[in-house]
């Protein structure tokens, strides 16, 4: 039987971690929008998993509602994050066929 030379299995993992790392660097570069409440509460995140900003729509703004105002923002929040882990998975997914690396996408 033929055994797979280490020196070229080692080679093509060298290879598939300088892609998996450019592709992380480019995903963590992208932004991803969720919105809540008819668009009424947006929040902003990077592929890095970063919040950059949340937007508010004043008439959403109820000082006898707050729970509610607070339970949009989590989902607007939520939404983003979805969005981003879903294009981690994607990019990063296609990188390495299906291999499972314990979370690391995500």
């Amino acid at each position: 039987m033929n055994q797979p030379d280490m020196r070229q299995i080692m080679k093509q993992a060298q290879v598939m971690q300088a892609q998996l790392e450019a592709a992380q660097a480019e995903l963590a570069e992208k932004t991803f929008e969720g919105s809540a409440g008819g668009g009424m509460v947006t929040a902003t995140v990077t592929g890095g998993q970063e919040l950059l900003k949340v937007g508010i729509a004043p008439e959403v703004v109820d000082p006898e509602d707050v729970e509610m105002l607070e339970d949009l923002v989590v989902a607007a929040v939520r939404q983003a994050f979805e969005a981003a882990s879903s294009a981690a998975s994607d990019q990063l997914g296609s990188l390495t066929g299906g291999l499972d690396l314990g979370g690391l996408l995500g």
